[in-house]
């Protein structure tokens, strides 16, 4: 159990809490949390969140944050006294304690990475909804996406989208974890090659902000879209190939929550869109617009999600925070022309994309709104088969209650964060909806990210 929080101090002592940043413990590590740090805990029993370090460990932790009367400490591995024979050498040199916190576990071989998430989501099963593995219908492993299976020490060129933070000396960096300090790179090793290829990191980016670099899977499309400083100009872009170039202004409220709200975009040059290819179909992705950043994620998750559902012709299908509409057009090509499939999205720029995906299916018709306000408005009492990929807040109560009535033979939730599938789940349960199956894939490797897909069904009913 986590120590008891230390008492106040006394209303009338002006003396604050002494910091402990900067101070040193020598522990041994213990289990992986959510979040892409390890526990452990001091002698006097103090809680400690260490990054850098893994199970099993005796290393030398310095605290980044916390007082005396912090209920945990955060802190980093600054020196390894007994390695774990996961370790390997951080193959980024931007990687380590106070520098760039774009990654959580350079410091693991690649394997090691899949179990840790393991462990992560099976905790979080267990803690959250009362589930084993068994309960979830998941065998306990994380899978990792096609051809991101390296040899130790290496690293998987996986991210298709990367956002800069500019320093003030105009250089492209990454932010350290947990703070607004830029650490400024010269190469991001789990870039994709098209985003590499851009060489933003090689340029300077005067009166910037910051810098997000796009490149589409299955097209030739490259995209830079440009957040300038308060009052900035726009800098002159010279790239090492052809790309478009737009600017952003601050972003504005609404949208996919953590998966990218609405921002005020204007097209300086070339296409205000990127075509990406997935399931079949090439997709327009409007600046700044939600796509799985894995090249191999979005037909990875469809293929999963379909084989879950079963879809059959003349089905009634809902894909709800339905993005540019991925799903929607591939439960369209399973039910038929005798089919209907409602998509929700709550962002205008995915809901347009949605609309121009998909004009040649009229059985699909999209929605903008917020599910728990829409999916009522519509009027739809029953559904056959259902499609959730929330933001990484999940769904939520009141939308799991509403998916639930409508009677869904299968369920389909594809999470991006396994504390929210995990509570999710729990509501499923409560509403009479248990797993069927669940897998997991790592795509996100190097970070603590993992993706789930649960597929759901009407429990048993008792004799």
């Amino acid at each position: 159990m986590p120590p008891a929080t230390p008492p106040a101090p006394d209303a009338a002592s002006d003396t604050a809490p002494a910091s402990l940043v900067g101070r040193e413990y020598e522990v041994e590590i213990g289990p992986v949390a959510h979040g892409g740090h390890c526990v452990a805990r001091t002698d006097e029993g103090r809680v400690l969140f260490v990054r850098h370090a893994l199970p099993g460990e005796r290393v030398v932790v310095r605290v980044t944050e916390g007082r005396e009367d912090s209920r945990f400490l955060r802190a980093d591995a600054v020196e390894v006294l007994q390695a774990s024979k996961d370790r390997v050498e951080p193959p980024c040199p931007f990687a380590g304690p106070g520098r760039c916190g774009g990654c959580d576990w350079q410091h693991a071989a690649p394997g090691a990475q899949r179990r840790l998430k393991a462990s992560v989501i099976a905790e979080q099963l267990e803690r959250l909804a009362g589930m084993s593995a068994e309960d979830a219908g998941w065998d306990g492993t994380v899978e990792p996406a096609p051809g991101d299976k390296v040899p130790r020490g290496e690293v998987p060129a996986w991210r298709t989208r990367v956002q800069y933070a500019v320093d003030a000396e105009g250089r492209a960096g990454l932010r350290r974890h947990r703070s607004h300090e830029i650490e400024p790179i010269d190469r991001c090793l789990i870039a994709a090659p098209g985003v590499s290829e851009l060489g933003v990191e090689k340029r300077a980016w005067p009166q910037t902000a910051s810098v997000e670099a796009v490149a589409a899977t299955g097209s030739n499309d490259r995209q830079v879209l440009i957040t300038p400083v308060p009052g900035g100009r726009l800098p002159l872009v010279e790239l090492d190939r052809p790309v478009s170039v737009l600017r952003v202004e601050e972003e504005q409220s609404g949208g996919r929550g953590a998966r990218g709200g609405e921002r005020n975009v204007h097209r300086v040059h070339g296409r205000p869109y990127v075509r990406e290819r997935a399931a079949e179909r090439t997709w327009r992705i409007s600046a700044g617009g939600f796509w799985q950043v894995h090249p191999m994620a979005a037909d990875l998750l469809v293929r999963t999600v379909m084989t879950g559902l079963t879809p059959h012709k003349g089905d009634m299908a809902l894909d709800l925070y339905c993005g540019a509409g991925l799903f929607a057009g591939a439960l369209a090509d399973r039910i038929g022309p005798k089919g209907a499939v409602l998509g929700i999205e709550s962002s205008k720029r995915a809901v347009e994309d949605a609309r121009h995906n998909l004009a040649d299916l009229d059985r699909v018709r999209i929605e903008r709104g917020t599910v728990e306000k829409v999916l009522p408005r519509t009027g739809i009492t029953e559904a056959d088969i259902v499609v959730m990929d929330p933001p990484r807040s999940g769904a939520g109560r009141r939308t799991v209650e509403q998916v639930a009535a409508l009677g869904p033979r299968r369920v389909a939730y594809v999470a991006c964060d396994p504390a929210a599938l995990a509570r999710d789940l729990a509501y499923f349960r409560a509403a009479g909806y248990v797993p069927h199956f669940t897998k997991a894939f790592d795509l996100f490797p190097m970070t603590h990210h993992v993706e789930c897909v649960a597929i759901l069904k009407p429990a048993e009913k008792s004799a």
